[in-house]
């Protein structure tokens, strides 16, 4: 596994593209402060850089370092959730500005997979996590149901995890500072 984040950690200093696997589904994945390296995710999955992306962090620190002011009863669902869950925030800061949606909110979840948070945490930084499929086609739930597209559009394909099937994408909770909650996501 070593080896692997090592060569991960490579890839996103360079900001290149990684494929891996998610403690939810296959990811396509990159440095989340760097803009140039979104537009890459965006380019590969022909998707419009005004729907955001998901990305992961590898513990409350990380996610306090790059949203201004994170809910109380955020940490309260990420402890009672029974599955991944990501929840949408105000204000963030420190990341890529073309992550960032229009109202200035953006998707992150701690990342549960041990391999994820290995990674993150060596690298320092929050990481892109987004389905690993061209935008409008089904999420792939096999690392061998990712498109030919995908996997030549990468710089890097994790070598861990292709035999598992993947587990279902993470509900989608968007808290405001005002203390409005609402499920985009069961």
């Amino acid at each position: 596994m070593t080896e692997e984040i090592n060569k991960c950690i490579e890839i996103l200093n360079q900001g290149g593209l990684i494929l891996y696997p998610t403690d939810t589904i296959w990811g396509i994945g990159c440095d989340a402060t760097n803009e140039v390296a979104v537009q890459k995710v965006y380019a590969l999955k022909k998707r419009e850089d005004s729907k955001a992306l998901i990305c992961l962090v590898g513990n409350d620190f990380m996610l306090e370092k790059h949203i201004e002011q994170v809910p109380e009863v955020a940490y309260d669902i990420i402890d009672l959730s029974e599955k991944p869950v990501t929840i949408i925030y105000d204000n963030p800061k420190g990341m890529a500005k073309n992550l960032i949606a229009e109202d200035n909110t953006v998707g992150i979840r701690i990342a549960s997979d041990q391999f994820c948070r290995y990674l993150i945490t060596r690298f320092k930084k929050p990481i892109v996590s987004t389905s690993a499929n061209v935008s409008g086609e089904t999420t792939p739930q096999h690392f061998n149901e990712i498109s030919e597209s995908i996997l030549k559009g990468v710089d890097y394909t994790v070598a861990l995890h292709r035999d598992k099937k993947n587990g279902s994408p993470s509900s989608i909770i968007k808290l405001g500072n005002d203390a409005s909650v609402k499920i985009i996501r069961p």
